[in-house]
C-alpha cells in the first residue's frame, strides 16, 4: 500500500491517498515496458521516405561510349548509380512501420508503467485542477507551487478544454484524459501530475482489468 499526499493548487497538502500498487500490477516487467514503447515509437514513424532508382531518374539510356578502344573504363547508361545524377542503387521505398502488440499485453505494460512511477515517487496528485478560462499563467502559477519544473503529463479525469488550451504552450508539458493514457505516455515524462478524480479513475478500471486477467 502507497500513500501519496494530495495538494491544493496552493501547494500545500491537503489529505491523503492510498493506492494499491499490488492490485494494479504485482509485477513490473522491463521487457514488456521496452517492447510497447518500441511499439509506440514505430507506429509514429510516417514511412514516406522514398529515393529514385535508375528506373525514375532523367537521363538517356543509351551507352554512353563504345566499350574497348577508348582508354576510360567501361560503362552504361548516365542513369548508372556509380555516377553523379544516377539513380540510387538501393532506393528507399515508402514503408509502413506500424505493427500492434496483443491487447492485454499493452493493457498490462500501461498498469506496469504507472506503478513503476508511483514507486520511483514521481506522481503527484492535486485535489483538483479547474480553470475558468484558457489562461497559461494559470497553469504556471500551479506548476511552480508544486515545484514540477521538469516534463510533466497533466492526467486528469476527462478532456477539459480550458486546461488543454492553458497548458498547450509550455515546453514539455501535455494534457491527456485518464482514458488516453497508455506505457508511452506515462514513461516519456519524468513527472505526472494527476486529479484525484483521474486516479480514482485509474485505480478503478486497472484494478478490475488486473483482476480480470489474474482469474484467466
Amino acid at each position: 500500500m502507497l500513500n501519496l499526499p494530495i495538494y491544493d493548487k496552493e501547494g500545500k497538502q491537503v489529505a491523503d491517498y492510498q493506492v494499491d500498487t499490488e492490485a494494479i500490477s504485482p509485477v513490473v516487467t522491463q521487457q514488456l515496458l521496452h517492447d510497447a514503447v518500441v511499439m509506440y515509437q514505430s507506429n509514429e514513424r510516417q514511412g514516406s521516405s522514398k529515393t529514385k532508382s535508375r528506373a525514375e531518374v532523367a537521363g538517356c539510356r543509351k551507352k554512353m561510349y563504345r566499350q574497348k578502344g577508348t582508354g576510360n573504363a567501361r560503362a552504361g547508361h548516365k542513369r548508372s548509380g556509380v555516377r553523379r545524377g544516377g539513380g540510387h542503387i538501393f532506393a528507399k521505398r515508402p514503408q509502413d512501420w506500424s505493427y500492434r502488440l496483443p491487447r492485454k499485453a499493452l493493457q498490462a505494460a500501461t498498469r506496469m508503467a504507472m506503478v513503476s512511477k508511483l514507486n520511483g515517487n514521481v506522481v503527484k496528485l492535486i485535489d483538483m485542477l479547474n480553470i475558468d478560462v484558457p489562461k497559461t499563467k494559470a497553469v504556471v502559477s500551479i506548476l511552480d507551487k508544486l515545484s514540477l519544473n521538469t516534463s510533466l503529463l497533466i492526467v486528469v479525469d476527462q478532456y477539459d478544454q480550458n486546461i488543454y488550451k492553458s497548458a498547450r504552450n509550455l515546453p514539455r508539458v501535455r494534457v491527456l484524459p485518464v482514458s488516453d493514457l497508455n506505457a508511452y505516455e506515462i514513461l516519456r515524462p519524468k513527472q505526472l501530475l494527476m486529479t484525484k478524480a483521474a486516479m480514482d479513475e485509474f485505480v478503478k478500471t486497472k484494478a478490475k482489468s488486473q483482476a480480470a486477467q489474474d482469474q484467466q
